[in-house]
């Protein structure tokens, strides 16, 4: 099955975010990922789900999705026309001796310490799932003691707006 993103567009009311992952449920489609946050327009909120489909199930999904009242727009965002990118927290075991090895290979994938205490250290990163897979594996070796992950964020390359296409249609 191949990975796909989508972004929908929705108004911001409460439990638009139950009936779109409903929708998924009840077709049987595990979310891969799935983040939500309101938009720059008021009113709207932007809804980024990841999921393994094959063509023709997606395309019914994304129809059946169509139908719902609060849902706006559905875009579909490939890797190579928009920017996509995953944001993880882990919690590794860092001691004094390993401490500098697990903040030198913190800064080989551009993370961030951002706390740290007398057996541990807290890192942030953010990129494509590849590169928090592979920065996961470096860190495995001095103990991922707790990891948090969001859902994706993805947004469409070059100056047109998902949002700005829907208002024009949404007032035409």
């Amino acid at each position: 099955m191949a990975r796909h993103t989508l972004s929908v567009l929705v108004e911001d009311v409460p439990g638009v975010l139950t009936r779109v992952a409903g929708l998924f449920a009840r077709r049987a489609f595990n979310i891969n990922s799935l983040a939500v946050g309101p938009t720059e327009v008021p009113g709207m909120s932007r809804v980024t789900v990841v999921v393994d489909a094959e063509g023709d199930l997606l395309e019914q999904v994304t129809k059946q999705l169509n139908k719902l009242i609060n849902v706006i727009k559905i875009v579909e965002l490939t890797p190579d026309t928009s920017v996509q990118r995953d944001h993880i927290l882990v919690k590794v075991r860092a001691d004094a001796a390993t401490r500098l090895q697990v903040t030198q290979a913190a800064d080989l994938f551009r993370a961030s310490v951002v706390d740290v205490s007398t057996d541990s250290l807290i890192i942030e990163a953010t990129g494509t799932a590849e590169k928090l897979d592979a920065l996961l594996a470096v860190l495995e070796p001095f103990g991922v003691r707790e990891i948090v992950q969001s859902g994706t964020l993805a947004v469409g390359r070059g100056s047109k707006s998902m949002s700005d296409r829907a208002l024009r249609s949404v007032s035409a």
